[in-house]
């Protein structure tokens, strides 16, 4: 081996066990601000509690890189295969979904046990001889699956503490700050062929990849994306009790859960409040508006006479305005790119699977950890979920 494949070589351990501690150490410093009882709260089927996300991203590393590739590396607790396996049938089976606020063991320190144990190998494995260049790609995915995770925590965080009555803080500290949208335009495209998809170097998930031309009539799309104040009209004009705006299921969701404003929103003593990460405040009326499903981004669209961008458009018009604050709704049903093929094994189950039933989302949010977006990433959830940090940019 030649003095310049060395450097190369320590070069590159270096980058990966400096970017694996710095990825891992903020799942943890998320997670400081809780108190023991919050980690174990499962509210409804779509949040998981704060220490399954532990768990769970930890046994992602254990399960797919240490076991098969780190030769003597033995298993923390062969238990926790079945308590963390999210949805890999691959794997084999699972605690249910709905039960994963039922584990008041392992306890919390078990978990940080647990993700001690494997930090520590871990960091033994990508020093060693068996990180090799073909594992690299691997590793990637586990780190860019804990962020995705960390944005979770934050959000299940969020309507946990959102949903106690005493309504507390998740920290004192400023979280994210926003700047008042003060002014929005409207951007014109010309119709024409353009190419959507991810291309280049770096990172990107395999639904991002297959980069193909699509064709777009003219369109126009907002610089802003909505705000509260604009919400607040809907509101005002009893959008919510005019079935006209809704899509038909939409409607029934209305309907059912007897909705009139966005996740978080409460009316108290003739003004209107909202849970934030830093407690219950007073809506900023200039604000990008957070936290409502398709259904209402379809609805206040529709009542502004105008739509929802598909995802293409998105992607074509995102090079000409901010994006970042809020995961935005689109128009397009999450469905496989042009030559789009799962991968073997349990990794092929990453996405793919879920290509049914599902709108895609574009661009990132407050809660998204730094360098976890791009302009191709491809979110997506089903169309009533509002716990997610979502607005709306009107399209027409």
């Amino acid at each position: 081996m030649t003095t310049n494949n060395l450097l190369s070589t320590s070069i590159t351990v270096k980058k990966w066990t400096e970017k694996y501690s710095a990825i891992r150490n903020h799942s943890v410093e998320i997670c400081k601000p809780l108190e023991i009882e919050d980690y174990v709260v499962q509210p409804i089927i779509d949040v998981s509690p704060p220490k399954w996300h532990l768990g769970h991203t930890t046994w992602f590393f254990e399960t797919f890189i240490l076991i098969p590739n780190f030769p003597g590396y033995k298993v923390f607790d062969s238990q926790y295969n079945f308590v963390f396996n999210s949805y890999y049938e691959t794997i084999g089976a699972r605690v249910i979904r709905t039960d994963r606020g039922n584990l008041s063991r392992p306890s919390v320190s078990d978990i940080y046990r647990y993700r001690d144990y494997v930090d520590e190998k871990m960091n033994e494995f990508l020093n060693s001889e068996y990180l090799t260049e073909s594992l690299e790609s691997l590793l990637e995915l586990g780190l860019n699956h804990e962020q995705q995770h960390q944005e979770l925590l934050l959000t299940d965080i969020k309507y946990i503490l959102g949903h106690n009555p005493l309504f507390p803080a998740y920290t004192q500290e400023v979280v994210s700050p926003l700047d008042p949208i003060k002014k929005t335009e409207i951007l014109s495209f010309s119709e024409g062929v353009y190419e959507i998809g991810f291309q280049g170097e770096g990172f990107c998930f395999d639904n991002e990849l297959g980069r193909h031309k699509v064709y777009l009539n003219d369109f126009q799309i907002t610089n802003q994306l909505v705000t509260n104040r604009e919400y607040l009209e809907f509101i005002d004009i009893k959008g919510y009790e005019d079935f006209r705006y809704w899509h038909a299921e939409g409607w029934d969701w209305v309907k059912q859960n007897k909705a009139r404003s966005p996740l978080y929103w409460h009316f108290m003593d003739g003004k209107w409040m909202h849970y934030t990460l830093n407690g219950l405040q007073e809506i900023m009326l200039d604000n990008p508006l957070c936290h409502i499903n398709f259904f209402e981004a379809s609805a206040f669209a529709s009542w502004k006479g105008m739509r929802l961008p598909t995802e293409a458009e998105w992607e074509v018009a995102s090079h000409h305005f901010d994006w970042g604050q809020r995961w935005e709704w689109t128009n397009s049903a999450y469905l496989p790119y042009p030559g789009f093929k799962k991968e073997a094994g349990a990794v092929g189950e990453y996405n793919g699977k879920f290509m049914v039933n599902q709108t895609v989302l574009r661009g990132a949010s407050v809660a998204t950890p730094k360098g976890h977006s791009r302009n191709t990433y491809r979110n997506f959830f089903p169309t009533h979920l509002q716990w997610q940090f979502t607005g709306i940019r009107l399209a027409k």
